[in-house]
């Protein structure tokens, strides 16, 4: 995935998008000294050479190591002169050969766009490598005396050259590799509970609350700037347009009253409704690195426009069309928060719906659903089941994702849930 906050868009104070030849002219005119993620070259990658690495191989690994980076070429490092490259030279595809013959792990992620000036006359090629999960990476190559003989070494940026990992150096990176793929579960877990606890420590009778949380793959470190609370408003606010539906307002709408005073937290600004009497009951929190929780109160109301006897004894009424609602404002808060904090990383999100009583000896209820057509009836389809636990759904969008892909995400995630009650939902 191309990221959509690099170097050059904090040196020229863009926007997060796509990056454009204009930003690169830009940033060597300003003559943009070179960094850990940002390497100047002035001709195109070279074939590997007998016993030497593959410089490309070799500054892609390096760059996968450390926090991922730009590696333009067609600027000459010694003066940031902007000379361009030949475009019919060319070839992402034996660019990509090399890395994959001599980086491990495989670098998926690595995007090799050409830019060209509006005016065609001159090019760059850029070599765009997000931070990988999977570091350290090993580059392979041959001796010159041994042509037999392969030797690995494990590259990083160090300021604005390469350098080799050293041992201790090597044990962190895979440490931190095993070890990062449990660390996100536990915390996805974790705030999660966390949030259940605080629903259930205010809930008088039987409800189910939509829970769902947002997580960047690679969330921004805490020596990032922290969220302020005009921010988080601003942000809340933008989610709030983006997907504003007056027909089937979402947990946004109910969070309005207190969008202007978020409340501080632990690393976190949170906005709810827990307290206030009468109104649904919805709690979010965004967090400094990027993470958006939210849960909602799906079954409030649900049952106002049903009989009786159409919700059993033993069950909690929930609407369908609020469940599609918080999909859709979970999707927007956590792609607007990415963007405004420039992660530059997928943002994978998990779903549930669940059972919250007063007391945890309390059996969970049933949870049924309950749909609305055109006309505004309400009604429990015959057809549904009735399960009184929903399993965690999952989806992935990115900061670069248009209006279409945000509906099209919070699509997924709504099908995934009511398909666990034997519906077929459409938003």
């Amino acid at each position: 995935m191309p990221r959509s906050w690099t170097r050059l868009h904090e040196h020229l104070g863009a926007a997060p998008g796509p990056l454009d030849f204009d930003m690169v002219a830009k940033a060597a005119a300003d003559r943009l000294a070179e960094s850990d993620d940002l390497d100047w070259k002035e001709q195109l990658p070279q074939p590997p050479r007998e016993g030497r690495w593959n410089e490309l191989a070799k500054d892609v690994a390096a760059m996968a190591n450390t926090r991922g980076g730009l590696i333009i070429f067609g600027v000459r490092d010694t003066t940031c002169e902007l000379v361009g490259i030949d475009p019919d030279e060319v070839n992402t595809e034996q660019y990509a050969q090399w890395v994959r013959n001599h980086v491990q792990p495989y670098l998926p992620d690595l995007t090799c766009p050409t830019l060209t000036s509006a005016d065609g006359t001159t090019s760059v090629l850029v070599a765009d490598v997000p931070a990988s999960s999977m570091a350290s990476h090993l580059v392979y190559g041959t001796a010159a005396r041994d042509k037999d003989q392969q030797a690995a070494v494990a590259p990083y940026r160090d300021r604005d050259h390469t350098a080799w990992m050293a041992e201790h150096q090597l044990e962190r990176a895979y440490h931190d590799r095993f070890t990062r793929a449990q660390h996100a579960e536990d915390e996805t877990r974790h705030l999660l509970t966390h949030a259940q606890e605080t629903v259930s420590a205010r809930q008088e009778e039987p409800a189910a609350y939509f829970f769902a949380l947002g997580r960047p793959e690679r969330p921004l470190p805490r020596t990032a700037p922290r969220l302020t609370r005009a921010e988080t408003t601003t942000v809340a606010r933008a989610a709030h347009r983006q997907a504003g539906d007056p027909v089937r307002p979402g947990p946004l709408t109910s969070l309005e009253i207190v969008t202007g005073n978020p409340r501080p937290g632990l690393r976190r600004w949170v906005l709810s409704t827990l307290l206030l009497p009468g109104a649904r009951e919805v709690h979010a929190e965004l967090h400094h690195d990027g993470t958006v929780l939210l849960a909602a109160n799906v079954s409030w109301h649900a049952a106002r426009n049903l009989r009786a006897d159409d919700i059993p004894d033993a069950g909690v009424a929930v609407s369908q069309d609020f469940i599609g609602a918080c999909c859709r404002d979970l999707c927007t808060t956590a792609w607007e928060l990415a963007r405004w904090l420039r992660v530059d990383s997928a943002l994978q999100l998990t779903a549930t719906l669940t059972a919250v009583t007063p007391s945890p000896t309390m059996p969970a209820p049933a949870l049924v659903p309950v749909s609305t057509d055109a006309d505004g009836f309400s009604d429990v389809p015959d057809h549904a089941r009735h399960p009184r636990r929903i399993q965690p759904v999952t989806a992935t969008l990115t900061p670069l994702d248009d209006a279409e892909a945000l509906r099209e995400t919070a699509q997924e995630l709504f099908t995934d849930v009511m398909n666990q009650f034997g519906l077929d939902p459409q938003l």
